[in-house]
Order: structure tokens, then C-alpha cells, then sequence
């Protein structure tokens, strides 16, 4: 064989395993962790501050690496075509084609760019160097062809420069879905750094104990039964009415009952309750739930009365309620397992209608929309559009409701039942 037809053969090798190079390289510096680059690079790794300089101006780089990419492989069918032209003559073109498209697609697409996804930020190590040095050097043309580009897409109407305009937090959330689908993340961990995310979009009243659940004294009874209906609690803080159960006039802390139990050598018709009592917080039921733990943490308190728009008491909240919608359930010797929900045989579940559904959805994994209502039953009633009577059954997001007990205007109790699970 001519020398030269070697010679040819071998930069055609060359200009493959430089295909592979570009292809690997743009797969795996778009696939790296940012998230880890940038610990490397805290950490002083000149390489990962490379990789995210990189990645910083994509349009450049994926632009650089076309360029390279479209150079080798040309010039490398170009060769071919001269070599086959020599071997079989006339059919050269056709075989030429059929040959490095099989070259092209095995040797400088789907292998590299297996590889590298399957260890992106390793190989974006790898070739950082490289990559960055020849990025200047191309970049000029790739200039030249991005304006051309530009240029042609605004002639059209179809250059958006906001078109990538999505906020950090779904950016995040979209992460964390992902991470946790293929199980790389797990549930505990999905749902505790979604709710973080989430802070700013809760208010206080999907998470408040509404105030028909909420234990209450008041401060017209004798000392005696007041002190002895505190002590009986499960509760170390705990609202003081007077009058109506909505005016609020203090709240009582068990430990500062104690000590005025102690101060009085026990005996409780001594206790000048609203004395002891503390003043009420109250707080608005639109406060989010980030405001609301800045809030808690600024004043050094655990504890508030939750109102609407018109002052009148809604519910209580507290630190716990707050850092429960982070970390789940947080039970101790005093709380039921699973407040409001009662399991059933076949998979279905007695809930109290003031149950919320972000309590059920993260119990239970479920999916049941709370844009409308807070609460499973202001869910039924709003898909419903009616007042349910007892023994109504409705079949709403795949899942079974039937009313059990509704008093007055109110729905009690509901059985749900959720849908089978897909096999």
C-alpha cells in the first residue's frame, strides 16, 4: 500500500479519537455537579475552577466544541473518501459515507459519550484543561457564528432571552424530584428539603391546630379547676379565655404554674391564674411559615395565637408545628401516632375532616391538591361544590371519599380510600 494512503489512514484514526474527544468532553461538561464542582473548587482544585468557568459561558463552549467537532469529523471523511477513491475507484463516495458513519457513530458519539455520562464530573475534570485552551481560540468564529444565528432566529421570531427564565427554588425542587425517582434521594429526604423550599408558600393557616381543637381554659372558673384541668393537660402552653373562648386574654405555661403552685405550698385556690399568665401573640394567618419561625426565633417564644383578617382567633401554632412540616411527625409520650386518621381494613382510611391534606399527602405519599382547601373536607366540599350529606360518596383524583358523620354545616368524618396501586 502507498505510503501516503497510510499516512492517511492513520490521521483519519487521529481525527476519530479527536471526535471522541469533542463528543465526551460537551457530554460531560454539561453533566457535571455544579453543586460539586464547586466544592472542589472551596477546596482549591484548579481544575473544577476551570470546569465552572467553563460551564458559566455554555453558549460559548457548547459553540467551541461544535466547531472542533464538525472540523475533525469533515476532514476525516474527506480523507476517507481519498483513500476509498484509490481502493475501489468509482464507488469510493458511497462507500466512504456507509464507513465513517459506522466509524462516527460507534468510536466518536455513543462511546465517548457513554462513558462520560456515566462519569461526568470525572471526565469533566479530565479534559478542562484542554477544553479551556482551546475555547479562546475558537471563539472568535464561534462569535461569527452566533451572531449569524441570532440574527436568523430574530428574523423568525424565535429569540427569547428569557426563555431559560426559571426561579433557583424550581430549579431545586425539579433536583430533588429527579434524585429522588431514581432513588438516589429518599423520601425522608425529598420531603424534608422540599418543605424547606416550600417555606414561603405555606401559610399559617395550613399548618395551625384550628381553634375547635384547641384546649382552653377559662379564667372565670374556680382557681381549683382551673389548676387541676391544667395539670390534667397534655399541654404546657395553654390559652385563658375570657367571656367568649375567642377573647384570649393570656396564655398559662405549665412551668410557670408550678412555680406559683410551689410559692403557695400547693394549694391551688391561692393561684391568681391571669397573673401568671402570659400575654398573647397573635398572629395573622396569611404569615408564612418562614416569617413566622424568624419570628419565633427573634422573640425567643414557641407559641401563637393565629387570627384572620377581622381579629377573630382561628387557631394556635407553634415551633413544633412549624419544624414538623421540615422533619415529619415529631411525637412524644402525649401524642397520638397518627392524629385524625384511623386505619381500616382494604386500605382505607377514617380521617377527621379537619385533617390536612399536607399532613395526608406526606404521610401517605399521596398527591391530593391543596390550592383550594386546607383541609381534606374543604377539598370535598370544594370539588363537590355542594354541602355532602352522610353517606355521600364521591370519587375525586383517583380516590374514594364517603361522608360519615357531618354536623350542622360541618364534615366530621370522611373513609377515603385511595386508588389501587399501578403493578
Amino acid at each position: 500500500m502507498d505510503t501516503s494512503l497510510l499516512i492517511y489512514i492513520g490521521s483519519i484514526v487521529v481525527l476519530l479519537f479527536l471526535s471522541g474527544f469533542f463528543s465526551g468532553s460537551e457530554t460531560a461538561l454539561t453533566a457535571a455537579s455544579r453543586a460539586r464542582m464547586h466544592h472542589l473548587e472551596r477546596l482549591g482544585n484548579k481544575r473544577a475552577k476551570r470546569v465552572s468557568e467553563l460551564v458559566e459561558h455554555q453558549e460559548r463552549l457548547i459553540g467551541s466544541i461544535l466547531l472542533g467537532n464538525n472540523l475533525v469529523n469533515i476532514l476525516a471523511s474527506s480523507l476517507a473518501t481519498t483513500v476509498l477513491i484509490a481502493l475501489v475507484g468509482d464507488a469510493a463516495v458511497a462507500v466512504a459515507t456507509i464507513v465513517m458513519t459506522l466509524l462516527v457513530l460507534i468510536f466518536a458519539e455513543v462511546l465517548p459519550k457513554t462513558y462520560a455520562i456515566r462519569n461526568p464530573d470525572r471526565v469533566a475534570l479530565a479534559v478542562s484543561p484542554i477544553i479551556g485552551f482551546l475555547v479562546p481560540i475558537l471563539s472568535p468564529a464561534v462569535n461569527a457564528i452566533q451572531v449569524v444565528v441570532r440574527s436568523t432566529l430574530k428574523l423568525f421570531g424565535a429569540y427569547d432571552t428569557n426563555s431559560n427564565d426559571i426561579s433557583v427554588q424550581d430549579e431545586l425542587k425539579g433536583t430533588i424530584e429527579l434524585h429522588a425517582r431514581d432513588g438516589t434521594v429518599r423520601k425522608t429526604a425529598k420531603d424534608m428539603l422540599g418543605s424547606i423550599l416550600e417555606l414561603d408558600d405555606v401559610d399559617l393557616s395550613e399548618v395551625m391546630v384550628h381553634r375547635r381543637r384547641v384546649f382552653m381554659l377559662n379564667a372565670e372558673d374556680a382557681p381549683e379547676k382551673i389548676v387541676a384541668d391544667a395539670l390534667a393537660s397534655n399541654h404546657t402552653r395553654i390559652p385563658i379565655w375570657r367571656g367568649e373562648r375567642e377573647e384570649v386574654v393570656g396564655v398559662l405555661h405549665a412551668k410557670d404554674l408550678a412555680r406559683e403552685l410551689a410559692r403557695h405550698g400547693g394549694d391551688p385556690s391561692k393561684v391568681d391564674v391571669e397573673a401568671v399568665a402570659r400575654e398573647p401573640w397573635f398572629v395573622p394567618e396569611t404569615t408564612t411559615l418562614r416569617e413566622q419561625l424568624n419570628a419565633f426565633r427573634r422573640r425567643h417564644a414557641h407559641f401563637a395565637l393565629v387570627i384572620d383578617e377581622y381579629g377573630d382567633l382561628q387557631g394556635v401554632v407553634t415551633l413544633e408545628d412549624i419544624l414538623e412540616e421540615i422533619v415529619g411527625d415529631i411525637s412524644d409520650e402525649f401524642d397520638a401516632a397518627t392524629p385524625g386518621v384511623k386505619v381500616l381494613p382494604n386500605d382505607a382510611y377514617e380521617v377527621e375532616g379537619s385533617v390536612t391534606i399536607r399532613d395526608l399527602n406526606r404521610r401517605f405519599d399521596w398527591h391530593l391538591p391543596d390550592e383550594e382547601a386546607a383541609t381534606i373536607a374543604g377539598l370535598v366540599v370544594y370539588e363537590a361544590q355542594t354541602l355532602p350529606d352522610a353517606g355521600q360518596i364521591f370519587r375525586f383524583h383517583g380516590f374514594t371519599f364517603e361522608v360519615l358523620e357531618r354536623r350542622r354545616n360541618r364534615i366530621n368524618r370522611l373513609k377515603i380510600t385511595p386508588p389501587e396501586p399501578v403493578q
